[in-house]
């Protein structure tokens, strides 16, 4: 199974991905858990000692060079469009119990140089991820699905975008489906969060019609309080952990 998780910066995509993996951890299963968000932290939220010590992929430049042929944020000259990557997942994997988390980093922006070798290398080896292993793999992503291309788009089983109660966060749900369709990514589900009320639960699913809802995950200060401890919210008694099992029974994982 290799489930993508992406959404509105804030609606809590890594607090859903991190809760599945552990679930999926304390079930036994392997997971590969990729962090494709520059601005998330998935490591922390899993419970990862030392998170911020570990250093993105985009960002290691001897490694590029020595796959890519070419300096990382370099403008022109050849490099490797394919270079070696099977040896990677094992080698900068950090490792939690049954858990094996990748953190991959983002393209720069303006003034960065070229970031064709750095993107290269991430793409070919989210496509060895998707394409070639046999662990269960969750993706946390930004609400861009940069780090997908067409031939791995179409072997992810789910796509589910987070949302919560809000204009900007339902805008961003229609965003990223367009985003998806370009890529031949079709296979879309919803998980609501923050949900309130019925009410709350009520604005997701009429602004949402079309979408596959998956399931909701209510509002719960023990998520707001092991973010501001930094500890993971699967260490907590939060009534969002029940809700996500139960997501994950409807998904077959």
């Amino acid at each position: 199974m290799k489930i993508a998780v992406s959404g509105k910066g804030g609606v809590g995509k890594t607090t859903f991905s991190a809760l599945m993996i552990r679930t999926l951890n304390e079930q036994g299963k392997h997971v590969l858990a990729i962090d494709a968000d520059p601005d998330a932290n998935l490591a922390g939220a899993l419970g990862i000692k030392d998170s911020d010590k570990i250093v993105p992929i985009a960002e290691m430049k001897e490694l590029i060079f020595e796959r890519t042929g070419a300096q990382a944020g370099t403008i022109g000259g050849y490099f490797k469009l394919n270079p070696k990557v099977d040896d990677l997942p094992e080698a900068l994997s950090v490792r939690l119990g049954n858990i094996k988390l990748m953190r991959l980093g983002g393209v720069k922006k303006g003034g960065g140089g070229c970031i064709c070798p750095e993107s290269t290398l991430l793409k070919v080896l989210v496509m060895h991820i998707i394409l070639a292993r046999n662990e269960v793999v969750v993706m946390d992503m930004e609400a861009g699905i940069e780090h997908l291309g067409r031939g791995t788009a179409q072997a992810v089983n789910k796509l589910i975008v987070v949302v919560e109660p809000g204009r900007r966060s339902i805008d961003t749900a229609e965003h990223i489906r367009h985003l998806a369709s370009q890529i031949g990514l079709a296979n879309i589900a919803v998980v609501g969060n923050k949900i309130r009320n019925p009410s709350d639960e009520e604005f997701i699913r009429e602004h949402l019609k079309d979408f596959e809802i998956l399931g909701f995950m209510p509002y719960d200060e023990k998520l707001v309080e092991a973010d501001v401890k930094g500890i993971s919210p699967f260490d907590t008694d939060a009534t969002a952990k029940e809700a996500v099992k139960q997501m994950m029974g409807r998904l077959g994982i």
